[in-house]
């Protein structure tokens, strides 16, 4: 009897890539259709309300106090968040990366966790955690410290929302790199600071820089963790996002469209370096693997 395989006609081969010319147009169609209407079509909005009233009602909402205050406080904050994100990330990836140990999937889930937690409920939480009915709250306050409806809520809320950024961006990317590099060090007498700065942080600088924009973006733009524990005090504790709502709630709109363009600036400059980094990485990936 013969084999059904070798009866059955053989086909073309066909790139699975590849697409007719009306495939190929409708799916460009839908890609900038959606682009147009959810992204630069708000953010032109955004520009063009700001500057409705002219460049000098526009200047005017920048400078006034409560919004300078707002400015000032968002640049602490991400001045405080950032670099403490920064150290945590490199060292969690690098133990996750390079050692072996128990709970690591446990530690890879935590680092994970405040992408699938609401920003709402991890400021909560801190509520809970120094309220003046907890432990802590009456503790810290008996030493001068504030922490709800003050910077350092507002910070550590920050580092919540804003800590699993440079330390996933870095796990994967040191993980394909392998501990090689450094045993060859270490076995040629460098000492673990050396191996770490002349070896390790040159092979991941790109992917760290990559993370600390992120982060640095997600910190000037956090709007709900800081929300519950700012207690949204005007030229205290209100935050760019923060001071935005207060301006739109008050039917303050070119002034809210005012200080929403340096937020708006702030996407673009960073979608912008994104797109450096992204090709800088590339090439030194390729460079690195020839």
């Amino acid at each position: 009897m013969p084999d059904k395989a070798q009866t059955l006609p053989a086909r073309p081969f066909r790139d699975p890539a590849s697409e007719g010319l009306p495939a190929k147009l409708a799916l460009f169609l839908v890609v900038f259709l959606f682009l147009a209407l959810f992204l630069v079509l708000p953010l032109v909005a955004v520009f063009v309300e700001a500057f409705r009233k002219g460049l000098e009602s526009f200047w005017e909402a920048i400078v006034e106090p409560d919004a300078l205050a707002s400015i000032r406080l968002t640049l602490l904050v991400a001045v405080i968040s950032v670099p403490l994100n920064l150290i945590f990330g490199v060292a969690a990836a690098w133990a996750i990366a390079k050692f072996e140990f128990k709970g690591k999937a446990f530690l890879i889930t935590l680092i994970d966790l405040p992408f699938s937690i609401s920003p709402v409920i991890s400021g909560l939480v801190y509520v809970i955690l120094f309220s003046s009915h907890s432990v802590l709250g009456p503790w810290l306050k008996s030493y001068g410290i504030e922490v709800l409806f003050a910077v350092p809520g507002i910070v550590l809320a920050t580092i919540f929302v804003t800590f699993p950024f440079v330390a996933r961006e870095l796990i994967p990317l040191m993980q394909d790199q392998g501990t090689g590099d450094e045993e060859a060090a270490i076995s040629l007498g460098a000492s673990g600071w050396q191996t770490f700065w002349y070896v390790t942080l040159p092979n991941i600088k790109w992917g760290l820089l990559y993370g600390v924009l992120l982060c640095n973006a997600r910190a000037m733009g956090e709007f709900g963790a800081v929300s519950v524990v700012s207690g949204h005090i005007r030229g205290e504790t209100n935050t760019m996002p923060l001071h935005i709502e207060i301006l739109y709630n008050e039917y303050n709109m070119g002034a809210a469209f005012a200080v929403a363009t340096l937020l708006a600036g702030l996407a673009l400059v960073t979608l912008v370096l994104k797109t450096i980094l992204e090709i800088r990485f590339g090439a030194g990936n390729a460079a690195g693997k020839h």
